[in-house]
């Protein structure tokens, strides 16, 4: 038997972290076994159901390295691969079901029933459907035809039948199905329902592993239900846990983004997203953090899934993600963040190589303080900005000294006087001052960095200034002392 699964997200909304983690465990599932990874599109929500949102899953699936084998784009024997172009078949099977006495025509307004839903839920009984229509004569069918309504199809579920769902992870699950009443297959619009058009469609594509969020449980005794029906063999289950934020509470905007697309913008490369969601309720043995494609293909499988649910962290995943900016080529990534410096404006479509080269040494600066891409614009901006601003903590605490300004003028006679700016010159001359001026190394350095800088903290003091340069860096100490500085030598704000 080959190994099918699905990943079928509806286009209502972007791409969920929780989404992802599903679409990776039944990627990963396919791999590891040599099977095939299938995209659908549950696309019946109309009022809902967005292209946009489509076009997004799509390209973020492609973004992550996910390849399905069979969907949008791929096409395959068991297509269409858009719900909304299927239309026709649930019609076909839920016509099957009517004709065999397995289903009915319904014609209870939503309004009948949202009142006997009150009623019901002040009795303290559970709100599932009376059946009303199971049982309508002809007379009756064209009485409501002849006032206009439009019928929904349910499906006839025995009221005394004891449903038992297998799972790989939780075992053996049993359901009362007292607690169904007969549900709706085909709405009035002719659009399936969720359970109606999932069950038709795993079995037609002949899915043999359905993983998914444990959400769905509730939802796996319908699906049996028209299995059986329908005369179709039912598939494997495993309803692996759901994501939850640290507060133990359902994964929410409130725990930080959820959308993939906000990873893929802040900068997040897509590996590490991946790796770290596979850690989402799975381990290995050995407890391993970081793996290749190949190596988490060929370690997972679904007897290592956790049944607690997994907690988002949102600090882990950036840890994760800063550690594999690290182990990366410097011009891969610098690849990855030219992007980032031509949108601010920082550099133009045309690149000298001379640019260049001073574009990879400061990546090779800032390399080890990335924690996403995007934090290149932050921590590299006075590169670029010649205007950059001066932070106030830095400039209350490192250049507001009565020595500050003499300091500083000292150090740019000793650069003018060097042919070219060069780390060891500047730290020996820099070291120098500190014993002549009987000042600690620190009450030296850090005022200088503020003046180039703006800031308390960042790269390699003297790296950074043989970055910048000669002209650059004595320009950069004029201007702290021009900020410093009125016309009668007292220190004036400079933020």
């Amino acid at each position: 038997m080959q190994i099918r699964v699905r990943f079928a997200p509806s286009p209502t909304g972007e791409l969920h972290i929780g989404g992802v983690r599903t679409a990776l465990f039944n990627w990963l599932f396919a791999r590891h076994h040599g099977g095939k990874f299938i995209l659908r599109i549950e696309d019946t929500d109309i009022l809902r159901s967005q292209e946009d949102f489509t076009k997004s899953i799509i390209n973020n699936l492609k973004w992550l390295g996910l390849d399905w084998d069979e969907g949008p784009e791929v096409g395959g024997e068991y297509g269409p691969y858009f719900q909304s172009q299927r239309l026709s078949i649930y019609k076909k099977y839920a016509d099957t079901l009517l004709a065999e006495g397995k289903a009915y025509l319904c014609y209870c307004s939503a309004e009948e029933l949202e009142a006997k839903k009150k009623k019901m839920q002040a009795s303290g009984v559970p709100p599932v459907y009376d059946g009303r229509c199971r049982n309508l004569s002809k007379e009756e069918r064209k009485k409501f035809e002849s006032e206009g309504r439009k019928p929904t199809i349910r499906f006839k579920v025995s009221q005394k039948d004891s449903l038992k769902v297998r799972d790989l992870l939780r075992g053996e699950v049993n359901f009362d199905t007292q607690f169904f009443g007969d549900f709706i297959i085909l709405k009035s619009d002719g659009t399936p329902t969720y359970n109606f058009a999932c069950t038709v469609d795993d079995a037609l594509m002949k899915i043999t592993h359905v993983i998914r969020g444990d959400d769905h449980l509730s939802n796996t005794p319908r699906q049996l239900l028209i299995y059986k029906a329908l005369g179709f063999k039912p598939p494997v289950y495993a309803h692996i846990p759901m994501i939850l934020g640290k507060d133990g509470s359902k994964l929410s905007k409130r725990h930080g983004a959820t959308s993939v697309s906000y990873y893929r913008e802040m900068g997040y490369l897509p590996w590490a997203v991946v790796n770290y969601l596979a850690l989402l309720g799975w381990s290995t043995p050995d407890s391993q953090q970081f793996f290749t494609r190949e190596e988490l293909i060929q370690k997972f499988s679904l007897e290592r899934v956790n049944k607690s649910p997994a907690i988002f962290d949102l600090q882990k995943l950036e840890w994760m993600n800063a550690e594999y900016i690290r182990r990366m080529k410097i011009s891969e990534l610098a690849e990855l963040l030219v992007p980032y410096l031509r949108k601010k404006g920082w550099i133009g479509e045309e690149i000298t190589p001379s640019k260049y080269e001073k574009i990879l040494r400061i990546i090779e600066l800032e390399k080890d303080r990335l924690k996403v891409l995007s934090d290149i614009i932050e921590l590299a901006d006075f590169f670029f900005e010649k205007d950059f601003p001066y932070d106030r903590e830095a400039v209350e605490k490192r250049l507001k000294r009565d020595y500050v300004c003499p300091l500083l003028k000292k150090i740019k006679d000793a650069v003018i006087k060097m042919d070219f700016l060069k780390e060891k010159e500047l730290e020996e001359t820099l070291r120098q001052f500190s014993r002549q001026l009987g000042l600690s190394t620190s009450e030296v350095f850090h005022p200088l960095r503020v003046a180039l800088t703006g800031k308390m903290r960042g790269p390699g003091l003297f790296e950074l200034a043989a970055v910048l340069g000669k002209e650059e860096v004595i320009r950069r100490i004029d201007r702290a002392l021009s900020l410093l500085q009125d016309k009668n030598g007292s220190l004036q704000s400079v933020y």
